[in-house]
This record gives C-alpha cells, structure tokens and sequence, in this order.
C-alpha cells in the first residue's frame, strides 16, 4: 500500500523542521546576542542579593541566640563607696540564684578604657560618675518573667540598680535587619520577574521576526510543541552561559564583600558569615534561573502561536 501524498509531505516538512533547528528559527541567540548578558546580570545582582539577606539573617539570629539569656545590672549612684558596697551585694545576691547560670562584675579597667574614647584618659570617675556593670547569663531566656524576677531580687540588696535584659538594648538594631532581609527578598522576586519579562520579550521578538518561517514549518507539518521546543533549546543555552556568568561575578562580589566586612573585626559581624546550606541555596540561584527562562519561553511561544496560526 503506497503512502498517501499528504503524509509524504507532513514527513518531509517535518524533517526539514527538525534539520533547520533554532539557528533558522532565531540567528541571534548566540553568545554574540545580549540575552545571555542580560541574564548574567540578572544572576549576579539576584545571588548578591540573595547573599546579603542570608548573611543578614545569620547575623540577627546569631546576635539573638547569644543575648537571649543575657541581663545586665547597673548601679546608678553616684557614691563610689556605696556603688561599690550594693555591687558588691548584688553580685552576692545573683550568685545565690537558682536561675543565674553565671554573673561577672565588670572590673573598673576594663569600664574606664570603653570610655576612654570618650571621656579620654583624664576622665575623672567623680565628675562623671560611671555606674558599677554586672555581666548576669541566666539558665534561660531573659523574657520579662525573668527580668522582673531578677529585678525584685537586686533590688532587695542594691536599691539604685537598674536591671535590663541585653536583647532590648539591640532590638532596633534586628528591627533594621529585619527590614534589610525584606528588602533583600523584594529584590530577588523582582529580578526573577525582570528575568521572565526578558525572556518574554526576547521570545517575542523572535517569534515576530520569524513570523513566515513559522507559518511556513507549521504548514509543512511542523506542531506548535516542535516549535515552541526550538525556542526552548536557544533559551537554554542562552540561560545556562549567562547563569554561569552571572555566578561567578556574584560571588566574586559577595565574597569580596564578605572579606572587606571580615577585616572589620567585629564580634557581631562575624556572626553574618554564610555556612554550607546558605552556599547551596546560592548556588541554585542560577538553576531556578534556567528553570524560569525555559518555562516562560515555552509558554510565551505556545500562546503567540496559538493566536498566530
């Protein structure tokens, strides 16, 4: 039995369809194109700021697990003799607690060179009375059941204490932060859709400047699925050199970032470093961006040509 002539030419149009591939369909998808630049710029700034909201993170959680269970007790008098007598007795009385996992009074050197830069190395303790500091870590958090029970009790012993837990002294510090990390987020939805519309108008472009191409595969048997597979194979490529590249210059930039905040020195910096499940997430940054070219470039292409056939 002979194939019937329409089959033929479905077959033959068909193959033709497959041999022209993308580079027929869209000649500028190449390196040489700027959509894999495009899409490594996106990358880079999504993974910097993708670093920045983990780090931050990591640096509030950080400072809060470390002051969670931490009070600080001043006595405000100005007396040196009496300061020194109920912090003496406050100190007393923090040990004999159940609840106080351990208590340090500050020693008068290390209070006088904190204000040295201040006060200089003249500062006079008479004239500008500096309160006597208890460094308390408790068994559990600070909440305020806690404090207040702390608070009674020094106040048995050392009427001019203040007794304070050290979270509250921060907590604007980690309500800054917290509006950081939802900025940082905000940004890296809004590259995700700045890649997208990119990719939607790349897409579009192509389609249109290869309007009677398409019309003409379509006639000779190629379906919209075929189509919308070549678009698909030009955006991978694509999305996959400028997802590298994008990588790279992104943590080249988070890195350099982390090394300049580093030499700082700082105690509550340190705590913003980044540890192996931040880097993980990191780097599927670009695999999600290839995940997110590839579906918005097959469904931009089956919907155009749906209306344009």
């Amino acid at each position: 039995m002979s194939t019937p002539p329409v089959t033929d030419a479905a077959r033959s149009g068909q193959q033709s369809f497959e041999g022209a591939k993308a580079q027929a369909l869209i000649p500028q998808a190449r390196l040489a194109g700027p959509m894999p630049w495009v899409l490594a710029i996106m990358v880079a700034l999504t993974v910097l700021a993708a670093g920045a909201g983990l780090s931050l993170g990591n640096l509030a959680g950080d400072a809060r697990s470390e002051l969670s269970g931490g009070a600080t007790v001043q006595i405000l008098q100005a007396d040196p003799a009496t300061r020194a007598e109920q912090a003496q007795a406050a100190q007393e009385a923090l040990q004999a607690m159940p609840m106080v996992e351990q208590s340090r009074q500050i020693p008068q050197d290390e209070l006088d060179a904190l204000l040295e830069p201040w006060l200089g190395e003249s500062g006079d303790a008479e004239t500008v009375p500096v309160p006597a500091l208890i460094d308390v870590r408790l068994e559990g958090r600070a909440d305020d059941a806690a404090i207040e029970r702390l608070r009674q009790r020094i106040l048995e012993v050392a009427p001019d204490a203040r007794v304070d837990a050290q979270s509250d002294w921060l907590q604007p510090v980690f309500s800054a932060l917290t509006s950081l990390q939802y900025v940082a987020l905000a940004l890296v939805l809004l590259l995700a859709v700045t890649s997208a519309a990119a990719v939607f108008l790349a897409a579009r472009s192509a389609l249109g400047n290869n309007r009677e191409t398409i019309e003409i595969v379509h006639l000779l048997g190629g379906t919209d699925g075929q189509i919308a597979q070549l678009f698909q194979r030009a955006i991978l490529r694509d999305s996959v050199i400028g997802g590298g590249v994008g990588l790279l210059l992104g943590l080249a930039a988070v890195l350099g970032l982390g090394y300049q905040f580093a030499a700082l020195d700082s105690g509550m910096i340190g705590g913003g470093g980044l540890d192996w499940l931040d880097w993980i997430l990191i780097a599927l940054i670009p695999v999600l961006g290839v995940v997110l070219a590839v579906a918005t470039a097959r469904f931009t292409v089956l919907s155009a040509v749906r209306r344009m056939l």
